[in-house]
């Protein structure tokens, strides 16, 4: 079992910042890829970002050039830079931790909010 934890949502003007982070327990090297998903109110779930054990990375195009997803592996804890963030950024975001080799493996994290005011 891996447990996922995220923490640094919070309520943000548009265009400002805020970083979260997904600190990984447990079974931890039983995946290999983590990612940051978001679902905003009546709509589905959907991809931010993710990175891979080899540090590659993958971004929705809504947040390409404004997000940064970086790991730090002795800390097990991934974060989500966000930058020039916008109201429709609102949403929870979800940290998620998958195995791209048993893709029965799939750990979530409660969720943080995060509310971008214009």
């Amino acid at each position: 079992q891996v447990q996922l934890v995220e923490s640094g949502g919070g309520l943000v003007q548009a265009g400002g910042s805020l970083r979260l982070s997904c600190a990984a327990s447990g079974n931890i090297f039983s995946i290999n890829t983590m990612g940051w998903y978001r679902q905003a109110p009546g709509k589905q779930r959907e991809l931010v970002a993710t990175i891979t054990s080899g540090d590659r990375t993958n971004y929705a195009d809504s947040v390409k050039g404004r997000f940064t997803i970086s790991r730090d592996n002795p800390k097990n804890t991934v974060y989500l830079q966000m930058n020039s963030l916008k109201p429709e950024d609102t949403a929870v975001y979800y940290c998620k931790g998958t195995n791209s080799y048993k893709p029965y493996l799939v750990y979530w994290g409660q969720g943080t909010q995060v509310t971008v005011s214009s």
